[in-house]
């Protein structure tokens, strides 16, 4: 099972990914990771996008899309993946169903965990508290600035999926227990 996890910063999608790894045995590919660890591993791919990221540029849509492809295919991907922050653009996301297409993989579910903004702000200096500012975008100003980038960049991809009847939004205010509950009953439904 693939699925792509939406959301705003601080909406409970890396939660939510932890659980999914947990219970359902999937994979979470995250994008940053994936960068960092080829160029750690100096691969042709790795070294593309090293040279790219040092010139100050970003990684392009045909790098990123071939990093995934290439991790999809470790054994460990076998029984599926989150994407989570991938695709950030329709670009990105029409590539990355070419991609799958030319693989024969399917896309199951592309869900977005939606929320309250304002919440969002509570939520993000409960964490801080919680974790003793041991991260450091917990904060109210780079919490402004990340939703920002969500709204002019990722938010625009939703309408995509909609429009191919792939999205499913989950009500991101109630518990940890009942957003994971939701999601596993809209994985059922098209397992």
């Amino acid at each position: 099972m693939n699925i792509i996890l939406f959301g705003p910063p601080g909406a409970g999608k890396g939660t939510q990914a932890e659980i999914l790894v947990r219970e359902r045995g999937l994979v979470q590919l995250s994008t940053g990771d994936m960068l960092r660890s080829a160029i750690a591993a100096g691969s042709e791919l790795g070294m593309q996008a090293k040279a790219i990221m040092d010139a100050g540029e970003l990684v392009s849509d045909d790098i990123m899309i071939g990093m995934i492809a290439e991790r999809m295919e470790g054994a460990d991907c076998a029984g599926g993946v989150i994407l989570d922050g991938f695709p950030r653009t329709v670009a990105q996301a029409q590539a990355l169903d070419a991609m799958f297409a030319d693989k024969g993989i399917s896309l199951d579910s592309v869900i977005e965990i939606a929320v309250d903004e304002t919440a969002l702000f509570a939520r993000i200096e409960k964490r801080a508290a919680e974790t003793g500012g041991a991260r450091s975008d917990d904060n109210a100003e780079v919490l402004k600035a990340r939703l920002k980038v969500y709204h002019e960049n990722t938010a625009p991809v939703l309408p995509y999926y909609k429009d191919k009847g792939q999205l499913v939004s989950i009500d991101g205010m109630q518990t940890v227990e009942e957003v994971s509950s939701q999601i596993a009953s809209c994985l059922d439904s098209v397992a």
